[in-house]
């Protein structure tokens, strides 16, 4: 044949080709065209995961002796925290943020190694409307040289979800609780 095809093997290999079409699908009793009954799907929840700010006013904290305000002989420790992350999951009710943050701790002339308590705020802001707030006393055990990292976390702070998800104003605030703030808050008369 040299190269070229045979006309009189086109018109069986094409009424093969047109055969197949009309077949029965591997799949018994269903033809091509049809699709097998398929379990629901599961819906998917997406949500946006509001971001992490650490709050400038209170993101160190330091704490003396007595009733010493600054006196730096009788700082017993300063703590900062760093770096934040957050994790979500969602639901079609609830957001459930994972708030992490890295922190260090270093203790003063009057501070001791041991387990130290340190407060921390997390908060959670729609805009200026406060709708989340909780006060974790954190634990660190501070080693004899006196100062260690520690990694802070949070894994239960839920908020309310709405259809489309939480709004993009929504956002997550870190810091130490401000005793300097509770002790100035003066009484209504």
């Amino acid at each position: 044949m040299s190269g070229k095809l045979s006309l009189k093997f086109l018109p069986l290999s094409l009424l093969a080709v047109l055969a197949g079409c009309n077949s029965a699908s591997p799949v018994a009793g269903l033809n091509i065209g049809q699709q097998a009954a398929q379990p629901p799907a599961t819906p998917v929840v997406q949500a946006y995961c509001p971001d992490v700010v650490m709050r400038d006013d209170t993101a160190i904290r330091s704490t003396y002796a007595g009733n010493a305000k600054e006196d730096p002989e009788k700082l017993i420790y300063r703590a900062s925290l760093g770096d934040a992350t957050r994790a979500c999951t969602a639901n079609e009710t609830t957001l459930t943020i994972t708030v992490m943050a890295q922190g260090r701790i270093v203790l003063g002339p009057a501070g001791k190694p041991g387990p130290t308590k340190v407060p921390v705020v997390v908060e959670v802001l729609e805009g200026d409307k406060t709708i989340y707030s909780q006060t974790t006393q954190f634990n660190i055990d501070v080693p004899p040289e006196g100062s260690t990292q520690f990694i802070f976390a949070k894994n239960d702070v839920s908020i309310p979800n709405t259809v489309g998800g939480v709004s993009r104003f929504t956002r997550v605030r870190l810091g130490f609780e401000d005793t300097a703030a509770k002790k100035t808050t003066r009484r209504p008369r």
